[in-house]
């Protein structure tokens, strides 16, 4: 059996500020650095094998920051984990983008990432840890976008709709060609 564990990157002030983020690199903040360095205490006696991460500097800190709790050297970078490309709107919180484009701004030529895209980016990814790491534990720090969309394609029965938070923890298996979800979006850490 392979175990995946989702994790969201930290809070950003563009995540406060409700900014569309996609590519652009926005560092956590100090809060978003509290929250990293919570699941890493969670995550401390249950002894996992490797992290990958998106390369974006708001997941590679929140990234760092359990590597280095957890005491895993390697941490792998992967640009396909990065949050879904939100074009035109990047940096816009939605007053603006109704501002700029009206209430259906979603059907204006925004050059948005296609959902779906970023649903395939995911599951590439995940069927790529399997071959490559079968049957490790393997934690994956990316974005809210590319994790709900992801389960969304890999279980659309379990997640017609998804919502993560930061520095939630989704825990994947995959046995038997199978994939399963045993915990979702789970921040018990936060509130400790």
């Amino acid at each position: 059996m392979t175990t995946i564990g989702l994790i969201r990157h930290g809070i950003t002030d563009w995540n406060i500020e409700e900014k569309a983020q996609g590519h652009s690199d926005i560092p956590l903040n100090e809060k978003g650095r509290i929250q990293a360095q919570r699941v890493a205490t969670r995550l401390l006696n249950e002894n996992w094998d490797m992290l990958i991460s998106s390369n974006l500097s708001r997941a590679g800190e929140t990234a760092q920051i359990i590597g280095k709790t957890l005491n895993i050297p390697t941490l792998l970078y992967d640009e396909r984990l990065r949050e879904i490309n939100c074009g035109k709107i990047e940096g816009m919180t939605e007053e603006e983008r109704v501002s700029k484009w009206g209430i259906n701004w979603r059907e204006a030529d925004i050059e948005m990432e296609h959902y779906n895209d970023v649903a395939l980016r995911g599951e590439f990814v995940l069927k790529e840890i399997i071959n490559s790491f079968n049957g490790k534990k393997v934690l994956v720090v990316s974005h809210g976008a590319l994790i709900g969309l992801t389960l969304q394609k890999i279980l659309p029965l379990q997640f017609p709709k998804t919502y993560i938070d930061n520095t939630s923890i989704t825990i994947l298996t995959y046995i038997n060609q199978t994939w399963k979800c045993p915990l979702y979006n789970c921040t018990n850490h936060l509130y400790k």
